[in-house]
């Protein structure tokens, strides 16, 4: 772990949260070559009474090809998927990299300083007339585990025996893993208790700053009185998600107190905004709504989904748009699937319209240009310059004082030049009327567009609610009009394609590897069938936790139990193929390996396991991301060592009796010498 810190400052990585998932996950792998070792060093001292030297050579000679390759498996698959573009890619780098890194440097020690440790620490087993509480715990747990090591060699013998039911067994294996990952919701990255909130306001239009500021301080004052909430801050008339200035909406930012003193139910984020709801709900001039902020900074203002209504071959003015887009919401909101959806774009925002009399213009000497600067400046403002006074620059602009531009009357008030030197008073010129039109107007990808946010219901997922905005787009949206999504929700929609893509590539430098370990094209598939037994057990538990997504926290999981499962088979596949080449019976040598086998197996699940708990019960700041990878590499282990232990030997008789043919494996039996393999005497 140390040295893979050293790799941090090559490749330009912080410790982040992918970065520490990945160590936590790297320290139940880098201690599975260092167990394999000494149990392997081990075995030989007790049962072939060797020196601890010897026995540490005589384990390196067996066992220092499974440790390299499940050390470059591991590499294998993580590796590439570190090159793949976009944010996906960059979610996945740190991730896979990381571990990679961890793994070949455990190789290497598992390789140098395990062997020299072992025939330092290691002694054998001695008898003792009186033994102590814990050796006596040791010799029960041994006594034990021997029975239950020979109990599931004798399962597998008779599994071996089967192998038609077997193979229909890993057919319906596949049927169900399709069935459940197809049923399961998708999503992209968790949504987050960050410890902060966002609550947009938004009063009738044309409404005084001053009444949007008595609303900021009336909100403000009841949020203060939720226990959960420790700071509060607001600014009228500006709303965030928009991106608007209007004296009719207000943005408020909620700190919340730190996670550790937010325990219990009801202390969540989600269940603050239901609070903050509940207080707010007297507010009845105001539309309030309280936001999550994005999973990802940058990518969008607001949790949950962005959809940009798009205008694109529609004549139609602004109005029509806008009730296009109120009647989408309509729809939209009648979905099971989406919890909540909502925009701030109004096209009926109260103003004046103001027209210049070109004739009287013209007849009193007045340029139509003089007119509408003139009322740029008193109403707006103009720069004019700057004058530099004490040493400092000042801006000179000129407008008319607030209390001239305080109704459409003040207009009287103004007056302008005419050619011939008379100053003119405006309102002899100019006409005006009350007018609806919308305070801002945006454009998305050069369409005019409507963003409309909005949130998945509970129990129901990002991805379930992204196709509930396609269908009732597809359904709803008249000829003209489109759209496109953004923010988080375009990533999300980016990314589907992308996670077959790494499943692929992943389960194609495996294979290509395992085929020039074993040089065979065959035997490679007794190790990466064990994979779906693997996901069978991610997929069957994360069905069980239906708060958990599919997202990409799990498919990181998934692609880490491509190569954790594939070291379990390897152990086997490894130590039996290497037997029956040199001449021993196929079931022999598959017997011996998964008896030999079963332990170092055995302890390296289960110090994975036991390594990714604390990820599965987290609590706190990124708790949904750690439930995530822990729940699915830990359903994904307890599958792949239980069951796909007794498939893989399985497979194994079966691939390389079709590869082999009988004819070769007479030939290599012809040649077996019994005095180099002396382990098989039982046999």
């Amino acid at each position: 772990l140390i040295g893979t810190f050293t790799f941090f400052v090559i490749f330009g990585f912080t410790i982040n949260t992918l970065t520490l998932f990945a160590f936590i996950l790297a320290i139940g792998i880098v201690v599975d070559d260092a167990i394999i070792v000494v149990e392997a060093a081990q075995h030989y001292i007790d049962v072939y009474h060797l020196s601890p030297k010897d026995a540490a050579r005589k384990a390196m000679q067996d066992i220092s090809g499974p440790v390299v390759a499940i050390a470059l498996i591991l590499a294998s698959v993580f590796i590439p998927v570190g090159f793949i573009p976009g944010i996906v890619g960059k979610l996945y780098q740190q991730f896979a990299i990381t571990i990679a890194v961890s793994v070949i440097i455990s190789a290497f020690v598992a390789l140098s300083l395990t062997p020299a440790l072992c025939s330092i620490l290691l002694r054998p087993k001695r008898e003792k007339k009186k033994q102590s509480l814990p050796g006596k715990f040791f010799s029960v747990f041994n006594s034990r585990f021997q029975k239950i090591t020979n109990s599931y060699t004798r399962g597998v013998a008779l599994w071996i025996r089967r192998t038609p039911y077997v193979l229909i067994l890993l057919a319906g294996i596949f049927v169900v893993l399709f069935i459940l990952f197809e049923k399961k919701p998708t999503g992209f990255i968790p949504q987050e208790d960050e410890g902060s909130l966002l609550i947009t306001y938004d009063m009738p239009e044309a409404t005084s700053t001053q009444r949007s500021f008595a609303m900021l301080k009336a909100i403000v004052a009841r949020v203060q009185t939720i226990p959960e909430v420790s700071v509060v801050g607001g600014l009228a008339g500006f709303n965030i998600i928009q991106g608007s200035n209007k004296s009719s909406s207000g943005t408020l930012w909620v700190m919340l107190k730190p996670w550790d003193e937010r325990k219990g139910k009801g202390a969540d984020e989600t269940s603050i905004m239901q609070k903050i709801r509940e207080k707010t709900a007297d507010l009845k001039e105001a539309r309030i709504l309280p936001i999550a902020p994005p999973p990802v900074p940058g990518l969008g203002r607001t949790a949950g989904f962005t959809f940009e209504l798009e205008q694109t071959t529609s004549t139609d003015d602004i109005q029509k748009f806008s009730q296009v887009a109120n009647d989408f919401l309509v729809e939209l909101n009648k979905r099971p699937e989406i919890g909540m959806a909502f925009t701030f774009f109004t096209a009926n925002t109260p103003s004046y319209q103001v027209d210049v009399d070109r004739n009287k213009a013209s007849q009193l000497g007045v340029e139509i240009s003089d007119a509408y600067q003139t009322l740029s400046t008193l109403l707006g403002s103009t720069y004019v310059n700057q004058f530099t006074i004490f040493g400092r620059n000042f801006k000179v602009v000129t407008m008319a004082d607030s209390t001239y531009r305080s109704s459409i009357s003040e207009i009287g008030k103004y007056y302008v030049r005419n050619n011939q030197g008379n100053m003119i008073p405006l309102s002899s010129l100019i006409t005006t009327k009350v007018t609806e039109s919308p305070a801002l107007i945006s454009h998305y990808n050069v369409n005019r567009s409507i963003e409309i946010n909005g949130s998945a219901k509970a129990g129901f997922s990002s991805g379930e609610a992204i196709t509930a905005l396609k269908e009732t787009a597809a359904k709803f949206l008249p000829a003209g009009y489109g759209y496109e999504f953004s923010g988080m929700t375009l990533e999300e929609v980016k990314a589907g394609n992308k996670t077959v893509l790494i499943f692929a590539v992943s389960l194609v430098f495996v294979f290509l590897f395992l085929t020039a370990l074993y040089e065979s094209w065959s035997v490679p598939f007794s190790v990466l069938l064990a994979v779906p037994i693997g996901a069978l057990g991610s997929i069957i538990t994360l069905s069980l936790l239906p708060n958990i997504t599919n997202n990409i926290y799990a498919q990181i999981g998934l692609i880490a139990l491509i190569g954790l499962a594939a070291k379990n088979a390897i152990l086997i596949v490894e130590f039996a193929k290497e037997r029956v080449d040199s001449g021993v019976d196929l079931i022999v040598a598959t017997i011996a390996a998964v008896k030999l086998r079963l332990r170092p197996i055995i302890m390296t699940s289960l110090a994975f396991i036991f390594g990714v708990l604390p990820l599965a019960f987290a609590t706190g700041a990124a708790a949904e991301s750690r439930k995530t990878i822990g729940w699915t590499v830990f359903g994904g282990m307890i599958f792949a060592t239980s069951l796909a232990i007794f498939i893989v030997p399985v497979l194994y008789v079966f691939i390389t009796r079709f590869a082999y043919g009988k004819k070769k494996l007479d030939e290599l039996k012809a040649n077996y010498k019994q005095e180099e393999h002396k382990e098989f005497g039982e046999g």
